[in-house]
């Protein structure tokens, strides 16, 4: 659903056809220049000075080939027996996708990792019809971000925009290679801002546009009007593998800091700042009697790890990290992810409605510990309490709150993640000694936040109303 914008010689078909149905043509037809005095509006002064920047890149190589299913076929004796030709294990193949200059005097050039994988040979064509012979610096496959190097003569290089200024509406421009017809150009306009889920694996952050991105656009430019560089091409949403609307591009600020670690470091050794997080939607900031819905929810903090050195709890609300506005889940694990071990990063919070300024460092994150079932007390069937909690088994916790004894799989509460051994001690910032009480809060409808203790660690869990 979601294919790569690069296209594949070995499959690639085009055919262009020409209709003639009794139309004809002004000899010298020709748009004016002007209509009055107004000047006809075009890009072509800026596609002039962008386009020596876009490059095309073809690369061949190698893949290796899925083992055979039947272990016979393994065996050479097998194979000559029945007269089976030996399967090559491995495939050459040809691709072509797109490419942009970012650093003329070094001869730095970004693309998509997915243009260059298993490449082991990469000629870049430039506009002027030069073919360089390129060098993988370094690839990281998680943001989908390369750095090819190339000779230094006479290269130009965009001018790089930023990218957190763009806003839904903005026109854009996208130039690249799309089934090989060299600096091919589209525009459209940003369609969606912050668009993940596209590799669930992947760090993504992607620009949403409707400027046609097609098979080997992938690592293209995605330019605003002033001709800076806003994006790199990277995928579209299409059930025919062809342009229907929806593509992707990472955005620049993200492409040039990978590249930078990159260049510096040789590859993206990513840290961890050890929290595990909610989107705060209004129904939850309600429940915690929180004033707004701007940032992520910290729902647990990681023992040892960067977040409990810098002091966040559980129950903190994430607003910014390094002065970057966090509206969601993947907008915080993109900034941390995005770090390196070891570096410091200003997160600020809201803690007790009271805003608040923490330094973290960046380290990895240790193993976390769990507590053996509570015993004791009285069970009780928790339908009756909250939707979210069926499936669960609890009861009154020998040195108070409500302990968790079962969970059934995919039930509301596993759903929730709650968990065998953990221990409900607060209920929307209230703590809770018994069932009862957790009986009466519940009472009131909506959604739960519940304030667990799991280990050492203090775990928040809303449960809201299906």
């Amino acid at each position: 659903m979601f294919p790569r914008a690069r296209t594949t010689t070995h499959h690639r078909r085009l055919t262009l056809a020409v209709l003639g149905i009794g139309l004809t043509f002004a000899s010298h037809a020709a748009l004016p220049q002007a209509v009055g005095e107004t000047p006809m509006p075009t890009l072509a002064p800026m596609i002039k000075r962008v386009s020596p920047a876009v490059v095309n890149i073809a690369t061949r190589g190698t893949v290796r080939e899925r083992a055979p299913q039947n272990p016979l076929l393994e065996d050479p004796f097998f194979r000559r027996f029945f007269d089976i030709p030996d399967m090559p294990r491995e495939r050459q193949f040809q691709s072509a996708g797109s490419g942009v200059i970012f650093d003329a005097k070094n001869g730095y050039i970004v693309t998509n990792a997915h243009v260059v994988d298993n490449a082991t040979e990469i000629t870049v064509t430039l506009q002027d019809g030069r073919d360089l012979t390129a060098t993988v610096v370094g690839s990281d496959v998680p943001s989908d971000v390369a750095v090819l190097k190339v000779p230094t003569e006479d290269l130009i290089q965009v001018a790089l925009g930023d990218s957190t200024k763009l806003e839904v509406g903005d026109f854009v421009v996208a130039i690249g290679n799309p089934f090989g017809l060299q600096h091919t150009v589209t525009s459209g306009i940003v369609s969606g801002l912050g668009r993940s889920g596209i590799n669930p694996e992947g760090y993504e952050d992607f620009i949403q546009t409707d400027a046609s991105i097609n098979p080997g656009n992938s690592g293209g430019a995605l330019v605003n009007l002033r001709g800076e560089l806003v994006g790199i091409n990277s995928a579209i949403l299409s059930r025919s593998g062809g342009n229907i609307g929806i593509g992707f591009a990472i955005p620049v600020n993200m492409a040039r800091s990978i590249m930078d670690q990159l260049l510096k470091y040789g590859s993206v050794k990513r840290g961890l700042l050890g929290v595990n997080i909610y989107s705060l939607t209004p129904d939850t900031a309600k429940a915690l009697n929180i004033p707004n819905t701007q940032g992520v929810l910290v729902s647990q903090v990681s023992e040892g790890s960067a977040a409990e050195k810098a002091g966040i709890k559980a129950g903190d609300v994430i607003t910014s990290i390094n002065g970057q506005t966090i509206k969601s889940n993947s907008e915080l694990r993109n900034a941390v992810g995005l770090s390196r071990v070891g570096e410091k990063l200003d997160v600020a919070l809201i803690r007790d409605r009271k805003p608040l300024h923490v330094t973290a460092v960046i380290t990895e994150l240790p193993a976390s510990t769990t507590s053996n079932p509570g015993k004791g007390g009285k069970v009780t069937d928790p339908a009756g309490i909250h939707p979210g909690l069926v499936g669960a088994t609890l009861a009154d916790a020998p040195n108070g709150g409500v302990t968790v004894r079962a969970i059934e799989p995919r039930s509301a509460a596993d759903q929730a993640r709650l968990r065998t051994g953990d221990r409900i001690e607060g209920v929307n910032s209230r703590t809770v000694a018994n069932l009862n009480e957790l009986r009466e809060v519940a009472k009131r409808g909506g959604t739960l936040v519940l304030t667990v203790r799991r280990g050492n660690a203090i775990v928040l869990l809303p449960l809201r109303v299906p």
